[in-house]
């Protein structure tokens, strides 16, 4: 069967659109698909009629553990050799430390793919894009990642504080060359306008004090933080309207007694999570309850994940998947293996969104940002060009960024896959066609498929054996606009 990729045109459901009735799988899946990475299909059927409050006790549990990812270790780090290294050896351990980026990056998309901890690992990912940040030093990425990870449904607080004193961090926001004799405003400018409050809830002088509170964070070769004694500013300084003789930690503190930060960061994650036209009510609600509970990042998303508003229709299917969601959504559904897993990276940069290179400090831009026309061509006529050639060459775009050009330099790259329909068989096979097509949307889709679009896809295959027919189906399925939004 061919078939061609439909023109898409995106929107998001609002009291004007036909409401839809949400049964009870679509609900599991809407949890799955937000709270992680969505789920297999014998998974779903096996659950579709699970109390939500109980899965998602089951989602928080299975990610208590923060467990790292690790490529390398400080002892790896040679910090003397790369010192006295002439300027081409030190060119040679800087590609070296991008191509170990590159590792890192697909250990941390397989275990996206995993079911335990997968809430932990879509929360680092969320605060990956919020406090984002580039390095070089695989070593610094990796540390950075793992506190992301740690503190991930721990308190904002503490998240704040480690992550305001993490190496590159400090390293991307220029705060090395923050002293008192000539202080930089970059990093203390970011904290407040793009990790805390937003903008236009400071003054330009509120930046200048903070900076000279921030005068000497650095840190040491191997990553650990350090305050340069000697480049500090001591002296008193104000800030919010306060008085003192404020450090870096003072600052920290007074951004978070500001309950700014939790209408921010709420309405932040509201938009990530539940649905990018905000409801005010509800946000004020939530940002309400996370300042009072000090910031508790778990206790927030468990409100959100068990509140009956979460579940209402307008706030299902219309969420356009990000790359990384996208492919590990696919790879999750389809058990989806690959021969070689390099070309993961090379496809996560032809979409438009590569692990550990956001294209600046404001990271990733949602929603429609993602669709263009060519990211969209690829997007739908991936699935099916995988199953039919079992490989597909791409190229990629040039985005300016130096950092990446190691994974462009050949642009074309060839990317085998590999399905497997077990599931889908054992489930559909005893189906007649208009069933199974119904039992494929359900799972595929979150959003309802036109009927004139059923009947072109179900003639499409009608002369077709059953196991052929259902793997025909699904492609055709997984190419159109609506497999796109979650």
């Amino acid at each position: 069967m061919k078939h061609n990729a439909t023109k898409v045109k995106f929107f998001c459901k609002n009291s004007e659109n036909i409401m839809i009735s949400i049964n009870p799988q679509t609900k599991i899946q809407h949890l799955y698909l937000r709270a992680g990475f969505g789920e297999s299909l014998t998974f779903i059927e096996n659950n579709k009629k699970e109390n939500v409050e109980k899965l998602v006790s089951q989602l928080f549990k299975e990610s208590q553990e923060a467990k790292d990812i690790q490529i390398v270790d400080s002892n790896e780090l040679k910090i003397g050799r790369f010192l006295l290294a002439d300027k081409d050896e030190k060119k040679e351990m800087i590609k070296d430390s991008i191509a170990k980026i590159k590792d890192l990056n697909l250990i941390w998309l397989d275990r996206m793919t995993e079911r335990k901890g997968m809430l932990r690992e879509k929360m680092t990912l969320f605060w990956h894009g919020h406090f984002a940040c580039q390095s070089v030093n695989v070593f610094f990425i990796q540390k950075q990642n793992n506190t992301l990870r740690k503190h991930a449904l721990g308190k904002f607080g503490d998240l704040l504080h480690a992550i305001s004193k993490d190496s590159a961090m400090l390293q991307f926001l220029n705060n090395r060359q923050n002293r008192k004799d000539r202080p930089n405003e970059n990093f203390a400018r970011e904290v407040m306008e793009l990790f805390t409050l937003g903008r236009g809830h400071y003054t330009e002088q509120d930046i200048k004090n903070a900076a000279r509170a921030f005068t000497g964070w650095d840190f040491e070769m191997n990553g650990d933080f350090v305050l340069r004694r000697f480049r500090h500013d001591y002296g008193e300084k104000t800030f919010l309207g306060k008085v003192g003789k404020f450090e870096g930690e003072d600052i920290l503190n007074m951004i978070l007694e500001n309950k700014q930060t939790a209408k921010f960061i709420t309405t932040k994650i509201y938009k990530y999570f539940v649905n990018e036209m905000v409801n005010e009510e509800i946000v004020n609600q939530l940002a309400t309850s996370f300042y009072q509970s000090d910031y508790d990042i778990g206790k927030l998303m468990r409100e959100i994940f068990t509140s009956d508003w979460f579940y209402e229709a307008q706030n299902i299917g219309v969420r356009i998947k990000s790359p990384i969601e996208y492919l590990t959504i696919l790879r999750k559904q389809f058990d989806l293996s690959f021969s070689d897993k390099e070309p993961l990276v090379f496809l996560q940069k032809v979409l438009g969104q590569m692990l550990f290179y956001p294209p600046n400090v404001a990271g990733w831009k949602e929603g429609k940002a993602w669709i263009d026309s060519t990211t969209i061509v690829i997007r739908t006529q991936l699935p099916e060009m995988l199953y039919r050639m079992g490989e597909i060459t791409l190229q990629a775009k040039e985005d300016g960024d130096v950092n990446t050009e190691f994974f462009a330099k050949n642009k074309l790259r060839t990317i085998k896959a590999t399905y497997d329909w077990k599931d889908f068989i054992t489930i559909l096979s005893k189906e007649k066609q208009e069933d199974a097509f119904y039992k494929i949307a359900n799972y595929l889709f979150q959003v309802p498929v036109a009927e004139e679009t059923k009947k072109i896809l179900l003639q499409s295959i009608r002369n077709e054996d059953s196991e052929e027919g259902i793997k025909n189906l699904i492609m055709a399925m997984v190419s159109l606009p609506e497999y796109q939004v979650c």
